[in-house]
């Protein structure tokens, strides 16, 4: 009976990806976009909501303001575009580069920024002026 019911389980497929970006929430409100789900994608990230913000002003050039429940940019922005630039700052932010792990943080040291590797060890400079 045991072997006719582990036949008859779904095969489960277990991501291989320790890490799961969460895909934006929001809406357009006017002339205005809002992302309702910002500081739950920083957090995932590990990283502090204000460095994510600076980088996806940047390159989406908008304004932008944080607030305590969301993220509103000053122009309509599609979801897709936004997924993209947050998925690049993870490639540059988050990633380690030797050994493409999420476990990593920025560490300053003197006038240098580092993001140093927490599986591997590893340290890489990183641009400061997003």
């Amino acid at each position: 009976m045991l072997k006719k019911a582990r036949k008859e389980l779904p095969d489960i497929k277990k991501s291989e990806e320790r890490l799961e970006i969460p895909k934006v929430l929001g809406h357009i409100q006017g002339n205005k976009t809002v992302i309702s789900n910002f500081h739950q994608i920083a957090n995932v990230l590990g990283r502090k909501p204000e460095h994510l913000l600076k980088y996806l002003l940047k390159e989406l050039a908008t304004p932008g303001s944080l607030k305590t429940n969301a993220l509103i940019l000053g122009r309509k922005i599609s979801a897709r575009l936004i997924n993209e630039k947050i998925t690049s700052y993870v490639e540059l932010f988050v990633v380690c580069h030797e050994c493409k792990r999420p476990d990593t943080k920025i560490v300053k040291e003197g006038s240098v920024t580092f993001m140093k590797c927490l599986a591997c060890g590893a340290r890489h400079p990183i641009k400061t002026k997003i």
